[in-house]
């Protein structure tokens, strides 16, 4: 079991799913309430890694964090270092490729919260963003739940988007499917075996858990 390719998959699983709870809910919240019209050439932009092969949408991220691209070389200015090949660019990777899991869930769950609520907490002088704190967010706690747990599950399986931005470095971008990768590759099947069933087992947990919650916890929870 490379418990080492493990713990990184976890960090790097947490960390997208917070960067994702950031960046996301206000875009999740924008696609629920704005009356745009095109609105949904954005929702089509997010949804876009769900279609996309993982090695087209890994060439571009890995285009777009180069060391010859603008925000690469900015990055290597700031710190003397590079995005590809590090685990700040796997987390800009993850978070690209694991945004239609937060955002769509998030917007549903927004887009399901009755209206007339929140436009009385407006009539009642409450400002949008009090609004969205108070009314919005406890409302939609099942959605934001789920975008959070699937966000955390996908980035644990991720392999082709991790493997074109991050390679394969020990400690440092080899995820737990990279390693079943290379343990297959040399013939270790009794290790790949062991770690598949982790993973096999984890993702079975986090779905059985999004279930739960989507049907009975968020039932009965309190929302004050």
């Amino acid at each position: 079991m490379d418990w080492q390719a493990i713990w990184l998959s976890i960090r790097l699983a947490f960390c997208t799913t917070v960067v994702l709870l950031l960046v996301g809910a206000p875009l999740a919240y924008w696609i629920a309430f704005s009356a745009r019209r095109w609105r949904f050439l954005v929702e089509a932009a997010v949804a876009l890694p769900l279609v996309l092969p993982p090695t087209v949408l890994g060439f571009y991220v890995l285009l777009a964090i180069g060391p010859r691209s603008p925000a690469g070389a900015l990055y290597g200015r700031l710190t003397g270092g590079m995005l590809p090949f590090s685990f700040q660019g796997l987390l800009i990777a993850s978070a690209l490729y694991s945004l239609p899991f937060s955002v769509q869930p998030v917007a549903s769950a927004f887009q399901a919260v009755d209206r007339k609520l929140v436009e009385a907490s407006w009539c009642l002088g409450v400002s949008r963003f009090a609004t969205f704190r108070r009314v919005i967010v406890p409302l939609a706690r099942p959605g934001i739940a789920t975008g959070a747990i699937l966000s955390f599950a996908h980035t644990m399986g991720e392999f082709g988007v991790v493997l074109m931005v991050g390679g394969n470095i020990a400690g440092v971008t080899r995820t737990v499917s990279i390693s079943i990768y290379d343990q297959v590759q040399a013939l270790r099947y009794g290790a790949a075996l062991e770690t598949s069933l982790f993973l096999l087992a984890f993702s079975f947990v986090v779905l059985a858990v999004t279930y739960f919650l989507q049907r009975r916890i968020w039932a009965v929870w309190p929302m004050s």
